[in-house]
C-alpha cells in the first residue's frame, strides 16, 4: 500500500502562484509514474500532468507554460509549481500514483490516490 498526502493548497488571487506537495509513505517501491489530477465542481476529473520514473513529463494543453510538475526521490514527494493562475484552475487537486510491479510472468498495476486539496483563484 502506498500512503499520499497533498499539502499547498488555499486561495490565491489571478496571477498568484501555488506549490503543491505529494508526500508518499508506505510500499514505496516500483513506482511507474506519478501525476496530478484535478475536479472542478460538476466536472470530471482530469489530468493536470504526469511524470514518470524515468523523468518525461507531459502537461494538460491548458497549463503548459504555467505549471511545472517535478519530484524528489529521496524525499519520496512530488511537486506542482503552479504559476499564473486563473480562475478556471479552481479545483480540488488530487496526487495519483502509479505502482508496476514486474515478475517473471507477470507485470500488476496499482493505482493510488490521495485526498485531495483545494486550489481557488477567484473571478
Amino acid at each position: 500500500q502506498v500512503q499520499l498526502v497533498e499539502s499547498g493548497g488555499g486561495l490565491v488571487q489571478p496571477g498568484g502562484s501555488l506549490r503543491l506537495s505529494c508526500a508518499a509513505s508506505g510500499s514505496i517501491f516500483s513506482i511507474y509514474a506519478m501525476a496530478w489530477y484535478r475536479q472542478a465542481p460538476g466536472k470530471q476529473r482530469e489530468l493536470v500532468a504526469a511524470i514518470t520514473s524515468g523523468g518525461s513529463t507531459n502537461y494538460q494543453v491548458s497549463v503548459k507554460g504555467r505549471f511545472t510538475i517535478s519530484r524528489d526521490d529521496a524525499k519520496n514527494t512530488m511537486f506542482l509549481q503552479m504559476n499564473s493562475l486563473r480562475p478556471e484552475d479552481t479545483a480540488v487537486y488530487y496526487c495519483n500514483v502509479v505502482q508496476r510491479i514486474t515478475t517473471a510472468t507477470t507485470v500488476d498495476e496499482y493505482e493510488y490516490w490521495g485526498q485531495g486539496t483545494q486550489v481557488t483563484v477567484p473571478s
